[in-house]
């Protein structure tokens, strides 16, 4: 199979789809890799690390989407990649659907087997291909979250761990899985003083386990959102239903009711956010504010940390993409279920369930691209 690596277009994005580690590998199961020209500087890998490992180079996107058999990526295509995607080509991404329709549009218009990272499962019943980047995203959004609570970037001046004497930064985590549990590590690593809601009471045990009595967790309702959001100094949204949008906890209303800069990092911005004031922004212009509230939504947070997110996400995805390679992408998704549940297009329909039912589209079962 011929596999094609673009460069990543997406604003400030600088991972990419495949390292030289995982081109060599790939190459020794008898595949060739086409890679476009520079689409490794933003990890220090140049052109000759790839053609080493057995790649070939392409000047530009276009030789690449006009050859390969499957396109491996990070960030969902933009809309010029949108255009150029065949009917016979395969497409191994993050795509996040939900809440884009125009994306969803467009790769139903291609017709090509668009296989998302983020529904893919495993037998633990968790996204082993989302896992990586929640965990990186979770880790970062403490980090943002603090330097947006300095005075001098918006937020009202508080140090996330106090100091003697003085108080700590209140950080609310809403949603206790991966994006929440490394939020979590981070903030009480920096002292301060942390609140977890989520609906799931095992979940919260297994956080309370292993962080001890320096967190707190709470069953989350609406009252409980309400009481924490108005003391909250930073909000961590890292609640996600797979594949679906994700619910809107924060109403505009209990948006009044939060401390003038106070901040949130709407981490779901993805899927559309958990914040009703949320919209995705880039990270060359990542917050807005909204009543006084500073909204940090870029949605592509790992981007940022580029060399450890690709190799995370290289770590996850290469024994799929060899999968997907050897065996052709419907034999694949037959032999493995849970890489089945990647699968969100196929011959311009919608084959993911809960992307359907968030963009009131019909659905088509997995069977029928199987042919089973």
């Amino acid at each position: 199979m011929l596999i094609g690596v673009p460069t990543e277009i997406k604003v400030s994005e600088y991972r990419v789809g495949l390292t030289p580690a995982s081109v060599g590998e790939l190459k020794a199961h008898g595949h060739d890799i086409i890679v476009q020209s520079g689409a490794g500087d933003g990890i220090g890998m140049a052109n000759s690390d790839y053609e080493s490992a057995g790649a070939s180079i392409s000047p530009d996107a276009a030789g690449i989407f006009a050859k390969a058999d499957m396109i491996v990526k990070v960030k969902e295509p933009q809309p010029s990649e949108r255009a150029m995607l065949r009917p016979d080509q395969i497409l191994f991404t993050y795509l996040h659907l939900a809440p884009d329709v125009a994306q969803t549009d467009d790769l139903i218009k291609s017709g090509a087997t668009c296989i998302a990272y983020e529904t893919v499962t495993s037998n633990a019943g968790s996204l082993p291909l989302l896992a990586p980047m929640s965990e990186v995203a979770g880790r970062l959004s403490i980090q943002a979250g603090a330097y947006y609570l300095e005075k001098a970037h918006g937020g009202h001046g508080i140090l996330i761990g106090g100091v003697p004497g003085v108080d700590p930064a209140k950080v609310v985590v809403l949603g206790g899985g991966v994006v929440g549990a490394h939020a979590i590590h981070i903030a009480l690593g920096m002292g301060a003083d942390v609140w977890v809601l989520d609906r799931n009471v095992d979940q919260l045990r297994r956080l309370w386990q292993q962080f001890d009595r320096a967190l707190n967790t709470v069953y989350s309702t609406r009252d409980a959102i309400s009481h924490h959001l108005a003391r909250a100094d930073l909000v961590i949204g890292g609640v996600l239903i797979p594949g679906a949008a994700a619910p809107k906890l924060i109403t505009r209303e209990l948006l009044k009711t939060m401390k003038k800069g106070s901040v949130i990092v709407d981490v779901c911005i993805d899927q559309g956010g958990c914040a009703e004031t949320s919209h995705a922004t880039t990270h060359d212009e990542p917050t807005y504010v909204v009543d006084g509230v500073v909204h940090y939504c870029v949605a592509n947070m790992p981007g940022a940390v580029p060399k450890t997110s690709t190799h995370a996400l290289n770590n996850v995805t290469l024994p799929f993409t060899l999968a997907l390679a050897d065996k052709g992408w419907r034999q694949a998704l037959h032999d493995d279920p849970h890489l089945g549940n990647g699968l969100n297009i196929w011959n311009g329909k919608i084959t993911c369930e809960p992307v359907a039912k968030a963009l009131g589209r019909p659905y088509t079962p997995l069977e029928e691209a199987l042919g089973t």
